[in-house]
């Protein structure tokens, strides 16, 4: 198979869970000797990991181009995965167009109007409603599941909003989380450890509004039964605001980007995460899990990734619960013990690599060789590529007018 992967993003593992979460899928492709190709629209990014190394081929983009209508058509790519909606509004048409016989795949990484529906309710001070969930952004988004022969979802609470509240087929929809390598028990102990430690990339609103919930309120109920303790605080691309709530006299530290997130949370007694927000899984979670580091979270944070096992910490939506469960976990050594047991476990029978990769494959060949009567069954997705494809595919040719207008003048 000849594989090509559209972003407007460089792969940052160090950075964010949606890193990491894409590198596992290109290094599915590769395991089965398929040829990769890796284009993106953003700059060349500095933390970015050598794709070439890994023997995929890689190139910049331009949106709105027609230089990427003749790179697609000397390609013929036979899959194109496109990473996030945003990237198949822009992609799609041209993909359709130069490429028809590929198979179309969506990588949400998550839900980005469950997301934002629930941003909104938090900065009303209410509970999010079905109404919140029916945006533009959702019109957007679902639009462009329908448009793709597959969507690619790494949550299953996300599949069953989609079926449930929007009617996405089931069919279009499939399951693929993390997928990690069997956990042993070679942690870090108890004793050696110290400080609790909060991490999350500072672009993606959900972990600053967490940061803040632990400067002015959780931290400070920890720090009254626990009066010499530390948080550190790292985060990918910390801005100025960021910096300012470093304040060593309160044990609150601002650490910045960790060079390796694993080393910092391996050293660390427990991870803090007070998500109020958000959608899919979250990575600091499996890294924690995967160094032996219990974690205090919500519900929101542990959604869908616990099953039926015990979380590998505690989760709490109170803010007092919340500290005094840290507290608790950071003072009592079997507390900790059993919490740092819980997530081995849950690791080893939530996100095994082995029980994922044959299915995904075979699923994946199995859409690409019945793709002419899957889209001959999904007319939705058909009046969508006309309709809502044929305004992109002019606004953007409008918009290399414009450009070319401008050039010459």
């Amino acid at each position: 198979m000849n594989v090509l992967v559209i972003s407007n993003v460089w792969v940052e593992p160090d950075s964010s869970a949606a890193g990491s979460r894409m590198l596992q899928l290109l290094d599915l492709f590769l395991s089965k000797n398929w040829t990769v190709t890796y284009v993106s629209t953003a700059s060349e990014s500095h933390y970015a990991v050598d794709l070439q190394e890994m023997g995929i081929t890689t190139g910049t983009v331009q949106m709105n181009d027609p230089s990427f209508d003749v790179f697609a058509k000397e390609l013929m790519p036979d899959i194109v995965l496109f990473d996030r909606f945003m990237v198949e509004e822009q992609f799609g048409w041209r993909i359709a167009k130069q490429c028809p016989q590929a198979l179309r795949i969506l990588d949400t990484e998550d839900l980005h109007c469950l997301r934002k529906a629930r941003h909104q309710a938090i900065k009303e001070e209410r509970e999010m409603t079905t109404i919140d969930l029916m945006s533009d952004v959702a019109k957007r988004e679902i639009a462009s599941i329908y448009r793709c022969d597959l969507t690619l979802m790494i949550s299953e609470y996300e599949m069953e909003l989609l079926q449930n509240v929007f009617g996405v087929p089931k069919d279009v929809l499939y399951y693929v989380p993390f997928l990690l390598s069997p956990l042993l028990e070679d942690f870090t102990s108890f004793d050696a450890r110290a400080h609790f430690i909060s991490i999350g990339n500072f672009l993606h609103a959900p972990n600053w509004d967490a940061t803040l919930l632990l400067k002015h309120t959780i931290w400070p109920e920890i720090r009254k039964s626990i009066p010499d303790a530390q948080l550190h605080v790292y985060g990918a691309y910390p801005s100025e605001k960021v910096l300012q709530l470093h304040n060593p006299k309160d044990g609150f530290y601002i650490k910045g980007r960790a060079e390796n997130a694993k080393k910092v949370i391996s050293k660390a007694k427990v991870l803090l995460a007070p998500l109020r927000f958000g959608a899919g899984l979250k990575g600091k979670f499996i890294d924690a899990m995967q160094c032996g580091t219990p974690s205090v979270t919500t519900a929101i944070g542990a959604e869908a990734m616990q099953g039926e096992y015990r979380w590998g910490g505690t989760i709490e939506d109170d803010v007092y619960a919340f500290a005094k469960a840290a507290t608790t976990l950071y003072t009592y050594k079997n507390v900790w013990k059993v919490a740092q047991d819980h997530g081995r476990i849950l690791i080893n029978n939530r996100f095994q690599k082995l029980d994922f990769e044959e299915d995904f494959y075979d699923t994946i060949t199995h859409y690409k060789k019945t793709l002419v009567e899957r889209r001959l069954k999904n007319f939705t997705g058909q009046m969508l590529q006309h309709h809502t494809m044929q305004s992109t595919k002019f606004m953007s040719k409008w918009i290399t007018e414009k450009n070319k207008s401008q050039e010459s003048t």
